[in-house]
């Protein structure tokens, strides 16, 4: 009799790891995830440059935008990845903090795993001190008064100090408030910002940055239709149309059998006063300027280059909808219903300019417009790309305090802060859990640490001292100037964060410790049929893991 067979559970092309290895696994996977954005905190951060697969080039020390390029194989990497996706979705700004966090809350429980503790005594620790670190950064916030330009305006400047853009510092910070204020709308009682639908970043290569601005109106990127009708309008009356100005085609395919050459005629003539019955519906509101998503019949613009009305066609619907909310007009969408009250006149100014070697209709001067499109100037493509990117960690800045107005000290001050009240509070705590809760503490000192080490200072030096700055009563606000790498009071340097945005992070970043600390299995299997592709990348194995 031969010994016993080992039996097969899982099918042959399974790869299974368990137990140790994978946790290991995944916290290194972590960790390198984290150290590739390292760099890019703080005022002196360090830019990443990245090849897409097409080809193109993105230049940036945006954490999400490093990260959505980088192509990688792990499954833990891959989480870590969504959560700066989610971080830039939710509160715009943080993307790379909330990496680097996680990425330490894992490392530093690497340690108690390697000494045989449960990972739910860990996860059970580490969920008490969330609940902690909420509750102590509610303590520390500090309300803010929205209408506080200058404090506002500081407050965007320490969101765009750490981007490429911290040149233009103080142009870019008034844009980004201009604009949120522009798009900010209040309907009984419930604020509604939304920067994306409503402030419309247009990119123009050329000029200068300084050149920059924010318009009080809308930007279409058209031309008139017909040449000879008119380039600047004063106080236009503005109709918007969703529907096509050209003769009707049926909607299914219609056959018609012509036997008298008068038919014909007679025919060609109803497209004829088809169009006509259309334009006269227009010209009974009397606009200055049409303007349509859909297209416009030659015959359709003779009449209204006639009645000294210009065109605009196949403008997109999201350009539409802004429109109508800056110059107050309504999108139609059959002629034959226009009413005077669907016509837009808050707006003071139409013209068509020439910039570089495009047309540009410039809808401007309104009065208290409700969106708004900002004007980017820049040399190169990557470049206005950068400064589109850091505007939008502006503008969602911008928008997180006005929806909360509640502020936090920046420069690692809030973290210093809270991890010094979790370790006073661990003194307390009796059992195994204290020394996992005490390691959060620890975790969150990375961010004061990566700001030291990017500026080049003396790690250890700066961070005892800031501890020991940190246990003397009300320096709270105490961090690290990430230009020079010394001590510095925040409330002096005016460095300060949304409330909202801190939060996210750490629940963001704890969160995602949590979930990558309870895997212990990694099953990764091929299907049949796709076998032979499987098999090819496995012969020759991927460069290391990124």
């Amino acid at each position: 009799m031969m010994g016993p067979r080992p039996v097969l559970v899982l099918s042959q092309n399974i790869k299974r790891e368990s137990g140790r290895k994978v946790q290991t696994g995944n916290i290194t996977a972590a960790k390198t995830i984290a150290d590739i954005i390292r760099t890019c905190l703080g005022p002196r951060a360090m830019m990443k440059m990245l090849l897409d697969p097409m080809g193109g080039i993105v230049m940036t020390n945006d954490g999400n935008a490093i990260l959505r390029e980088i192509q990688v194989q792990h499954p833990a990497a891959k989480s870590m990845i969504e959560i700066s996706r989610t971080q830039d979705e939710e509160v715009g700004d943080g993307t790379t903090s909330v990496i680097i966090l996680a990425g330490e809350m894992l490392s530093v429980a690497e340690h108690f795993l390697e000494q045989q503790m449960h990972p739910t005594v860990i996860i059970g620790a580490y969920r008490k001190a969330l609940d902690d670190m909420i509750s102590i950064l509610k303590k520390i916030g500090t309300p803010v008064d929205v209408n506080n330009k200058e404090m506002m305006l500081k407050i965007i400047k320490s969101a765009i100090n750490t981007k490429a853009i911290n040149r233009w510092s103080d142009l870019a910070c008034s844009i980004a408030l201009d604009a949120v204020k522009t798009v900010e709308f209040e309907e009984n009682g419930r604020k509604e910002i939304d920067i994306k639908k409503y402030a419309k970043v247009e990119k123009i290569p050329g000029g200068f940055s300084e050149d920059s601005c924010v318009l009080r109106g809308i930007m279409v990127n058209k031309d008139v239709t017909h040449p000879r009708m008119r380039r600047l309008i004063k106080n236009p009356r503005i109709v918007l149309l969703d529907c096509s100005l050209e003769y009707k085609k049926g909607e299914s395919q219609t056959d018609i059998e012509i036997t008298r050459e008068e038919d014909f005629a007679r025919i060609l003539q109803m497209e004829e006063e088809y169009i006509q019955q259309i334009c006269e519906d227009l010209m009974r509101v009397k606009p200055d300027l049409v303007i349509t998503e859909k297209g416009i019949s030659d015959l359709a613009q003779h009449y209204l280059m006639r009645a000294n009305i210009t065109a605009i066609r196949r403008v997109r619907k999201t350009d539409n909808n802004r429109i109508a909310r800056a110059c107050g007009a309504r999108i139609v969408s059959r002629t034959d219903e226009l009413r005077e009250e669907d016509v837009g006149t808050r707006a003071g100014l139409f013209e068509v300019k020439k910039i570089g070697d495009e047309y540009f209709a410039f809808i401007t001067d309104c009065k208290e417009p409700k969106a708004c499109t900002i004007i980017l100037r820049g040399a190169s493509k990557e470049i206005l790309a950068e400064v589109e990117r850091n505007l939008q960690d502006a503008m969602q800045v911008c928008r997180n305090v006005l929806i909360d107005p509640q502020l936090v000290p920046g420069g690692g001050a809030t973290e210093m802060a809270v991890a010094h009240a979790l370790t006073e509070k661990s003194k307390g705590m009796t059992g195994v859990e204290q020394w996992p809760y005490r390691a959060v503490a620890q975790a969150l000192e990375v961010i004061p640490r990566t700001l030291i080490q990017n500026c080049g200072a003396s790690t250890i030096r700066v961070l005892t001292s800031l501890r020991a700055k940190h246990t003397q009563e009300g320096s709270q606000t105490w961090g690290v100037n990430g230009e020079t790498g010394a001590l510095v009071d925040m409330k002096e340097l005016g460095i300060w964060e949304p409330l909202a945005v801190k939060l996210q992070t750490y629940k963001t970043a704890v969160e995602t410790a949590v979930l990558l600390l309870r895997i212990d299995d990694i099953v990764s299997g091929h299907k049949k049929k796709g076998e032979d592709q499987s098999k090819q990348p496995a012969a020759a194995p991927e460069p290391a893991q990124e």
